[in-house]
């Protein structure tokens, strides 16, 4: 008789079950933000129209700049969408979609700048930007990256970027830990 070994992971979440193999997890609250960017594009187009109307000043040129100014606000709110399967990870923007191997990765990094985002590039030098509230809000994606990672680790690709999803792995952990304590009454 064959018995399993579970090894004590650190940064193992309780309580999450991974994703079936062969099937690929997905940002659940894209659709919400994506219905957010909309209903605020045609908030503002609608806020416009009506002043512009009142004011007797509405024609044609400046019906298409209000339009147009809309249409950048959506483009503007619009997250990416990300998904994740086994070995890879996307993320499609607007323009394009961009793809690395999570089984190859070489480095993860925090990007500098005002919105936080995590960078991953893999062996054939191909990148991709995440928002890592994605990976929080999504347990299904972290279950994918970090098990990669993990494998990437073992093999010794991923060099530079252990912290950086040491730091991430703690903050769902935190989060799920509150959540738990928050459910069964003892926060």
């Amino acid at each position: 008789m064959r018995r399993h070994i579970i090894r004590s992971i650190p940064g193992h979440h309780i309580g999450l079950r991974p994703p079936p193999p062969g099937t690929a997890a997905h940002d659940q609250g894209w659709a919400t933000d994506l219905r957010f960017a909309i209903h605020c594009s045609v908030a503002l187009l609608g806020l416009l129209l009506t002043v512009d109307t009142a004011a007797g000043r509405l024609g044609w040129p400046r019906f298409l700049l209000w339009t147009g100014l809309a249409a950048l606000l959506c483009a503007v709110l619009v997250p990416p969408r990300v998904r994740a399967g086994a070995g890879w990870l996307s993320s499609r923007g607007l323009l394009r979609e961009r793809t690395v191997r999570t089984d190859r990765l070489v480095s993860v990094r925090w990007s500098d700048g005002v919105a936080q985002r995590m960078v991953l590039r893999d062996t054939d030098g191909r990148r991709v930007e995440v928002d890592p509230s994605v990976f929080l809000a999504n347990p299904a994606l972290w279950h994918r990256l970090d098990e990669d990672a993990r494998g990437c680790v073992e093999r010794g690709t991923l060099r530079c970027g252990v912290t950086a999803l040491r730091q991430l792995a703690d903050r769902i952990d935190r989060r799920h830990a509150r959540t738990v304590f928050t459910i069964s009454g003892l926060e």
